[in-house]
């Protein structure tokens, strides 16, 4: 790259925008500016960029099409994103496919904007996992080894910063509360308050007293005028537990707030603003509750304009040894599980996820003397000990249903093989056009075939051992089940 000034890429069809980005950055950084796809690819060709700052709609193509082809040509340059409030969805996409941040139009704060594209330049504005651990160990949210766990965190910390609501779905005990406190923390409201309500635990008198709080007299018992959590909260977050438990009546004055700022008390005529940034949780997918009429759509995609899913358990049990160790010392307990004991915690299933792993741990400690130091399975609950002879059962079964799998996509990757060699030496030996963008994708994908065929291969060799598989291929059980795509094989 230059030795000079960092190079910025600009592409976007608005010419107003262009020209205001390079009279705002040209004293500090080269600018070179796009108004298509098209310009993109040639500049892309001519230049090496420090930073990309990419319109996510364009009259020729799109910004996550660009994005692609900027990650790919040049892995190391920062990106960013520019979108109108009706694109979030695609901007929070971007991120999700490595863009760094996204700036809404018009923007709000160009001093923010000059700290953006200076933090990310410089090198300071990338993820740094020292903070993301130390927010998530002040929160609680314990986030292992698992893949789906690290990108999920990754992409909360990036959001967090912006003023848009979020839906975190997830089944119960998974821990959605303390993924939203930590959002809250990673976020500029961190200093303000955090309140939390369970939809499905008030009645729908109650809520809307809860949520808005009511004038003296507005009913029964209302002995004196109360703050609702929307002003309580109101320069902070609230946290919506249980969305999908409210009643239809509590939805719509829900839309109202979301919609306006605006609330009014119970009972009371007066107007009140809040500015209150929501996040919902609900363990039930709410799309089918609006198809099933339980919830109202409109209100639905007002929550939902950044949706994160947290895994259960059972698809994370590699780290089961870190949840166990941090709940024993929540707990305060200089204890450890036996190895027997372990193994019946890998054996479970978890229909209770997280919540019932703290239960159990809890369970266990109250019931150990003061001279025990080693948590055996005599301290486990019975139905931890009777899910061995199932799992191993399950195991037993899964293994030869992969094996018989595996078996018969043999011959369908030796078909595949030589049809893709076939079609390959076909185009080169032609003289005619040739989308050489298309052939690097087939290419991706013959690497994909390759992958998953030597896997299953080799697990036909193991019997089913998914471990002795990967120490076989020289991987790891992560890169195993990516291969698989998580797919016709047990977790061992």
């Amino acid at each position: 790259m230059s030795k000079d000034r960092p190079k910025i890429l600009i592409i976007d069809d608005e010419v107003e925008v262009g020209n205001f980005l390079f009279h705002l950055l040209s004293n500090k950084y080269d600018i070179k500016i796009g108004y298509s796809g098209k310009d993109c690819d040639q500049l892309l060709e001519t230049e090496l960029f420090h930073l990309a700052i990419l319109d996510v709609k364009l009259p020729d193509t799109s910004g996550l099409t660009l994005l692609a082809k900027v990650k790919e040509k040049y892995p190391l340059c920062k990106t960013i994103v520019m979108t109108g409030y009706s694109t979030i969805k695609t901007a929070v996409e971007a991120i999700k496919l490595g863009a760094n941040d996204y700036i809404e139009k018009p923007f709000e704060s160009i001093d923010h904007l000059e700290d953006l594209i200076a933090s990310l330049v410089d090198g300071t504005g990338t993820t740094d996992q020292n903070t993301l651990a130390k927010l998530a160990e002040e929160s609680g949210f314990i986030v292992g080894e698992n893949h789906v766990m690290q990108q999920l965190i990754t992409m909360a910390h990036k959001i967090a910063k912006k003023n848009v609501n979020v839906l975190i779905e997830g089944e119960t005990g998974t821990g959605k509360e303390v993924l939203a406190h930590f959002i809250h923390l990673a976020s500029h409201r961190r200093e303000q308050p955090f309140l939390g309500i369970n939809c499905g635990a008030i009645s729908e008198d109650l809520l809307e007293s809860e949520l808005f709080g009511h004038m003296k007299g507005a009913f029964t018992g209302a002995i004196k005028e109360k703050k609702g959590i929307f002003e309580i909260a109101s320069n902070g977050t609230l946290f919506l537990d249980e969305i999908g438990e409210a009643s239809l009546p509590t939805q719509v004055k829900l839309l109202r707030v979301l919609e306006t700022g605006e609330f009014m008390k119970v009972g009371d005529e007066r107007i009140r603003k809040t500015n209150t940034r929501i996040i919902a949780a609900s363990h039930v997918n709410l799309s089918e509750a609006v198809n099933e009429k339980r919830f109202r759509e409109d209100l639905l995609y007002r929550l939902d304009v950044v949706k994160l899913t947290i895994p259960p358990l059972r698809q994370r049990k590699e780290d089961l040894p870190i949840l166990i160790d941090f709940l024993l010392k929540k707990q305060r307990a200089t204890l450890r599980f036996s190895d027997e004991a372990m193994a019946e915690f890998l054996a479970y299933d978890w229909p209770g996820n997280i919540r019932e792993l703290n239960n159990v741990i809890k369970r266990a400690i109250a019931l150990a003397d003061d001279d025990v130091t080693v948590l055996t399975t005599n301290f486990l609950p019975e139905k931890l000990l009777q899910s061995k002879h199932q799992y191993t059962t399950t195991t037993k079964q899964a293994s030869h249903q992969a094996l018989n799998q595996t078996n018969h996509q043999a011959p369908h990757f030796e078909e595949f093989l030589h049809e893709w060699n076939r079609e390959i030496l076909s185009l080169w030996a032609t003289d005619t056009e040739i989308d050489l963008e298309t052939l690097l994708l087939r290419v991706k994908n013959l690497e994909t075939e390759i992958g998953k065929a030597f896997v299953q291969k080799m697990l036909r060799e193991t019997i089913g051992d998914r471990k002795e598989a990967a120490k076989r291929l020289h991987i790891s059980m992560r890169k195993l089940r990516y291969l698989l795509n998580e797919k016709g094989c047990p977790k061992r």
